[in-house]
């Protein structure tokens, strides 16, 4: 990257002028309208020689080998700044255009990763709150992936505990079940629509009957023990409930190697416990079994983290235990990523220290918990029907396709659902990842699905527009070079786009990666707009003029992929 070919000129500088191994860095230049970029190290470095920072900055500037790529000067108290030539703009654009990662260098080392996210629960309707998962994990996991990371995703349904309880016994007393438990009547055929009845009417029975709730979790835990007919039945609620998951992730364009849930990870949930106990870590606690987790020095002590319960069945925290215990014996992942609700950080603290003190995750792993912000209504709530009830991720998406339909109508395109799914996504996953992970967000479906600004879909607009102009075109380009700032800006768009990578990887958070890819966009609009590409005359312009557009296509390309957003035919 550009980045490291002038670090490389300003330390060779300072070891010529023997200032020593200090290694300087440099960053985009906060006043662009003085320079591109800026070295800002020279205050330490003169304060480790015991030198005048300016005098430092200077005599290091002096002494850079004359290039006609880069120009270097001082900026008081102590500022290096670079401005890059015309030269040096182009032979980059040029190196871009026939680098298939665009200019992007991989890291030397990879990481094998496990990406734990989606985690939706089998038996309930997925609703508003299973979205930022999979829109977050499936981007982080493409980014990964291109930052040259082996890179595992996981779903981990939650399959296991007692919303399954709750489901089965409640279709047992709709007389639902009768073939199973008493042997009446023909085989049902258990549905979709049964179990969004079932599972909302036993939750709130839950909560207002005791003697319920008390049956349900005996229900649960004979689905844990494989008890039958409890456990085969749970078999075909989980089947039924997950073809749908997987249809509505499908859609959201979120896709897993591993579609595993809890229940596979039950086989590991007796060894977890002796683990545990052989290390000694447990303790009885009002007839559960419980670990101690809390910290020396904590202000506010962590709650010992449940492992059984008084009648022996397993919890969420054992589950995720056993699964990492799972994961370390089949897959032996460098780190554990969780992208789940950042409520749940309690949770996974106490999941984390369990496995950290008993061994089941060795000292070199890392154990990540991204916890995400709420997806709220204009009144800053998470967001609700007007009703006040949870929206559903079906009707979710089948808002996206109708809202996105109306604006494709609007510009003279025909209903397409394929077409109109493609930019209804792209508009609600640009509007997510374009926010800091942990930030709540106000969820503003028309401001998303605008084909101007900030948003998915004039990102795809813009990829479709160059897409148009080069299939008319129908000519080679050639070489890449610099007639006016258009082209500069966009070369320097660019550089900010590679950069932005490396960022995100570190932050862990792809907001920084949209706003680049929007920047690059809208540099190319402003270049479109004022140049004649198809009728230019001039034949050596009109062919950098095409590799430019190539280049453009190429970056953008490549950023939308890792923000799992399509490039539609047409728009």
């Amino acid at each position: 990257m550009i980045k490291e070919k002038i670090e490389k000129l300003l330390n060779e500088s300072v070891k010529k002028c023997g200032f020593g191994e200090q290694k300087l860095s440099i960053s985009f230049s906060s006043r662009p309208e003085m320079c591109d970029f800026q070295c800002n190290g020279c205050f330490a470095l003169a304060k480790t020689l015991g030198k005048n920072p300016f005098e430092v900055a200077s005599t290091i500037v002096d002494n850079i080998e004359k290039n006609d790529k880069f120009v270097f000067s001082v900026a008081k108290p102590a500022f290096i700044n670079v401005v890059l030539t015309d030269k040096a703009l182009a032979e980059e654009a040029n190196l871009y255009l026939e680098d298939e990662r665009g200019g992007v260098d991989k890291h030397a080392k990879s990481e094998k990763v496990l990406l734990d996210y989606g985690g939706a629960n089998v038996a309930k309707a997925l609703h508003i709150g299973h979205l930022r998962s999979p829109i977050i994990g499936e981007s982080l996991k493409r980014l990964y992936k291109f930052m040259g990371d082996e890179v595992i995703s996981d779903v981990h349904l939650g399959d296991w505990g007692l919303q399954m309880g709750l489901t089965e016994l409640q279709l047992f007393e709709d007389g639902q079940l009768s073939f199973y438990f008493e042997g009446k009547g023909k085989e049902p055929k258990i549905t979709l629509d049964m179990l969004n009845e079932a599972y909302p009417k036993a939750s709130k029975r839950k909560d207002a009957d005791e003697s319920f709730k008390a049956k349900a979790e005996e229900w649960t835990l004979n689905i844990q023990n494989k008890k039958e007919p409890y456990y085969s039945v749970y078999k075909k609620i989980r089947e039924v409930s997950v073809e749908q998951i997987k249809k509505h992730y499908h859609e959201l364009g979120a896709n897993f190697d591993y579609w595993y849930g809890e229940s596979d990870a039950a086989d590991y949930i007796d060894r977890v416990v002796k683990i545990i106990e052989d290390k000694g870590l447990a303790r009885i606690s009002e007839g559960a079994l419980v670990v101690d987790v809390a910290e020396e020095g904590e202000k506010k002590p962590m709650p010992p983290a449940l492992i059984r319960k008084q009648n022996g069945a397993a919890l969420y925290a054992t589950t995720d235990i056993a699964t990492i215990l799972m994961r370390n014996e089949t897959d032996k992942p460098d780190r554990i990523e969780y992208i789940v609700d950042g409520r749940q950080d309690l949770h996974f603290t106490q999941v984390f220290r369990v496995c950290k003190k008993s061994g089941i995750s060795p000292e070199s792993q890392k154990l990540v918990h991204m916890g995400y912000g709420t997806m709220n209504g204009s009144d800053g709530k998470p967001f609700k029907t007007r009703s006040g009830d949870t929206v559903k991720l079906e009707d979710i998406i089948n808002l996206l396709i109708e809202k996105a339909s109306a604006k494709l109508k609007s510009n003279g395109v025909e209903f397409d659902r394929e077409l109109a799914l493609q930019i209804g996504v792209a508009a609600m996953k640009f509007g997510d990842l374009s926010n800091y992970i942990e930030k709540d967000y106000v969820f503003d479906l028309d401001k998303f699905l605008a084909f101007e600004g900030k948003t998915g879909p004039y990102l795809q607009y813009t990829a479709v527009r160059i897409n148009s102009v080069l299939a008319k075109a129908n000519e080679k380009g050639g070489a890449i070079k610099i007639y006016s700032d258009d082209e500069r800006n966009i070369i320097k768009a660019i550089f900010k786009l590679q950069s932005s990578f490396e960022s995100c990887y570190k932050e862990r958070s792809l907001n920084g990666l949209c706003l680049a890819t929007y920047d690059l966009a809208a540099t190319f609009s402003t270049f479109y707009n004022n140049n004649r590409i198809l009728s230019e005359k001039d034949e050596t312009k009109r062919k950098s003029f095409i590799s430019l557009l190539n280049l453009v296509k190429k970056e953008l390309a490549l950023a939308l992929n890792v923000l799992a957003i399509d490039i539609p035919k047409k728009m």
